[in-house]
This record gives C-alpha cells, sequence and structure tokens, in this order.
C-alpha cells in the first residue's frame, strides 16, 4: 500500500477513524448474533480494534502533542468499509467485508510502519497491529467458512429446526 501520498496526521487519523468503525461494526454484528460463541469472538474483535484506537491515540498525541486530537468524518486514505445497514445483509457478506477491511488495515499497518525509522517502539507496534490484522482475518475466514457450510447444509436439509 503506497502511503507516500498523505500526510503522517492524515494517515493516523485515518487509523483512529477505522479503528472506532471497525469496533462499532463488530459490536454491532457481536449484538445481533445468537450464537454465544461467534458473540463471543465478535465481541473479541471489537475489543482488539479499541486497543488498537487507543495506541494509535497515543502515537498521534506524541507527533502533535499540541493539535487536537478531532477524527475526521471522512479521510483522504483510501480504506475499506464494512457496511451493515440492514439486518436482511447475510452475515457470510458482511464477513467477506471485514476480511477485506482487515486484509487491507495489514497492509496499511505494515506500510505506516514504514514512516516511523527513528522510533524504534511505534514502528514495531504497527508491524504487530499488521501482524494482529491478519490474525483477525484468519479468525473471520474461519467463521464464515462455518457459517457457509451451514447454509449450504441447511438449503439441503430444509426445516432442520423445525420442532427442535
Amino acid at each position: 500500500m503506497d502511503l507516500e501520498k498523505f500526510t503522517l496526521k492524515d494517515l493516523l487519523l485515518a487509523a483512529i477513524k477505522s479503528e472506532i468503525e471497525s469496533k462499532d461494526i463488530y459490536s454491532k454484528i457481536a449484538a445481533s448474533v445468537s450464537n454465544a460463541l461467534l458473540k463471543d469472538k465478535f465481541k473479541f474483535l471489537a475489543g482488539e480494534e479499541e486497543k488498537h484506537r487507543a495506541l494509535i491515540e497515543q502515537i498521534y498525541k506524541g507527533k502533535f502533542p499540541e493539535e487536537p486530537l478531532k477524527v475526521p468524518e471522512k479521510t483522504p486514505v483510501p480504506l475499506p468499509e464494512i457496511k451493515f445497514e440492514s439486518e436482511d445483509v447475510p452475515l457470510s457478506e458482511i464477513l467477506r467485508q471485514a476480511m477485506d477491511a482487515e486484509l487491507a488495515a495489514h497492509e496499511f499497518y505494515k506500510s505506516l510502519a514504514e514512516r516511523f525509522t527513528e522510533d524504534r517502539e511505534v514502528r514495531k507496534n504497527l508491524l504487530f497491529f499488521s501482524s494482529m490484522e491478519m490474525g483477525h482475518y484468519h479468525l473471520l475466514k474461519i467463521e464464515l467458512e462455518n457459517i457457509e457450510r451451514f447454509e449450504e447444509w441447511e438449503e439441503f436439509n430444509p426445516m432442520v429446526h423445525i420442532g427442535a
């Protein structure tokens, strides 16, 4: 991901905005699913995004101590969004979008880390975030595979839940 055309300030604000939005989406999904294990996984992901936001805010405040942290409504940095506007959107589609967002976040943090050649601690944290985002991607991939199997199975076994 080529981030050279963006300022460090814009990149950090975009990262904060992305983490806030991801946390909100994962929290919303957790609230909407009935499967307790899946609910816990989405709560976990929401908590991870919250931790990322807090650390990126610390980085921002360290780099721009005199500037107030104001998260923009829209950023110039193109990061994928997860659209969850209706209860009718299949969970499998939301998971695919979330996987795309996690892959993009992985690349984003890996590229952002390159900006911190002088600050080894920040660079190390951003590379760790990049790695964590890939972990999130794989967790979502496993859940997507399970959901798709369940959707497929239900197609061949209609009314399987009747009388249960």
